[in-house]
């Protein structure tokens, strides 16, 4: 029997620049393989390989997209055998707390001719620094259409009843949490569900929530409360020493979008755009946090103000997946640079030995 394969983001160009939340996720690994190299030496195959070779063994595996290109995996954990492959490389450089004994450098440099690539030396400053630019351009057109959400969130906020809004978190918590406790200290994962890539929004809400019986599709508008009660929720569960899993938004890093409660088979997740997801199960239960908590009919007495603002900000979103489109072209005229200086029959051989490593680890595991 197959393996269940968890997607999501741990890192994301956001408003607030580039976030990295892998440090959560990394916790507790008993092995920690860090993968250095240049860009298209193969860091993503090998992990891919390693990846389906243990799910189709029976293993379930948490793949680690990239937000910059979701085709590109920045990260495998094999959760039960306590086992990590990491993309250590920037923007994503991981510092080992236990060098030898629990993290493992693997250099895919031995893999590449030097002499080539020095003859591309001006080219590969030039198209790096050209990358880093155009980054800051991203930052800049996430954080203006922050600022159009934000005023969006200014309207809806002179009508919501923050009273109403208590009430209802504490009763929905008491229904979901009920007299629940864990039986250690509970642990929080930080992740993103979702991420703004050069083809727009990308999310895995559907396979992240696949085995997860009951779902809460929390609707509403901005400034209605949505991530607030998701975080009230998420800190009472770990307090009770349940673990949580807390995506957080790729636009606004400082709120959340969705928590699992994997224990109490539950989740909750904010099902507006551009994540938008409608009722498909029996258990799934909406929550229009609009309806019953706004005083009046904001919608309609700013009307104009509104669709001016969302039209606003989401233009400046399709203007950062522009220019991080941008980047992915100049990313993939550096990948082939290193292509071509690349002997990909010794990246086969270190994925030979990474899973010979990891047999052996599982193997022991099982004794």
């Amino acid at each position: 029997m197959q393996g269940k394969q968890r997607c999501y983001f741990t890192c994301a160009n956001t408003a607030k620049g580039f976030v990295n939340h892998f440090a959560s996720n990394l916790e507790g690994l008993e092995r920690l393989y860090i993968l250095k190299g240049g860009p298209g030496t193969g860091k993503s195959t090998l992990m891919k390989k390693i990846g389906q070779g243990f799910v189709e063994r029976g293993y379930d595996a948490d793949s680690i997209y990239c937000s910059s290109d979701y085709r590109s995996l920045d990260g495998l954990l094999l959760p039960s055998l306590g086992v990590g492959i990491v993309d250590g490389t920037a923007p994503h450089v991981i510092e080992p707390e236990a060098p030898g004994a629990v993290e493992e450098y693997v250099s895919l440099g031995q893999s590449w001719d030097s002499d080539k690539l020095r003859q591309h030396k001006a080219k590969i400053l030039e198209i790096k620094a050209r990358i880093s630019a155009l980054y800051q351009e991203v930052y800049d057109a996430y954080a203006q259409a922050f600022a159009y959400h934000k005023q969006r969130e200014d309207i809806y906020l002179r009508y919501f009843s923050p009273e109403k809004a208590d009430a209802m978190a504490k009763t929905l918590a008491a229904k979901i949490l009920g007299n629940c406790t864990g039986e250690q200290e509970g642990r929080v994962r930080h992740r993103f569900m979702a991420a703004a890539t050069p083809d727009g929004p990308v999310h895995f809400i559907e396979n992240l929530t696949e085995d997860v019986p009951k779902r809460y599709l929390i609707k509403g508008r901005p400034g209605t409360g949505k991530s607030t009660l998701l975080t009230k929720i998420a800190k009472q569960a770990e307090t009770r020493g349940l673990d949580v899993e807390a995506y957080h938004c790729s636009l606004d890093p400082d709120s959340l979008d969705m928590v699992i409660l994997r224990e109490l088979g539950v989740c909750l997740f904010d099902s507006t755009a551009p994540h938008e997801v409608m009722p498909s199960r029996p258990q799934d239960e909406v929550v229009d946090m609009y309806a019953m908590l706004s005083k009046g009919s904001t919608d309609v007495k700013h009307e104009v103000g509104l669709a001016t603002l969302t039209a606003q900000s989401a233009a400046m979103v399709e203007q950062g997946a522009a220019v991080l489109g941008e980047i992915k072209r100049l990313h993939d005229d550096l990948e082939a640079i290193y292509i071509a200086a690349v002997d990909f029959s010794v990246i086969d051989g270190i994925t030979a030995q990474l899973m010979e490593e990891i047999d052996r680890l599982a193997a022991e595991k099982t004794k």
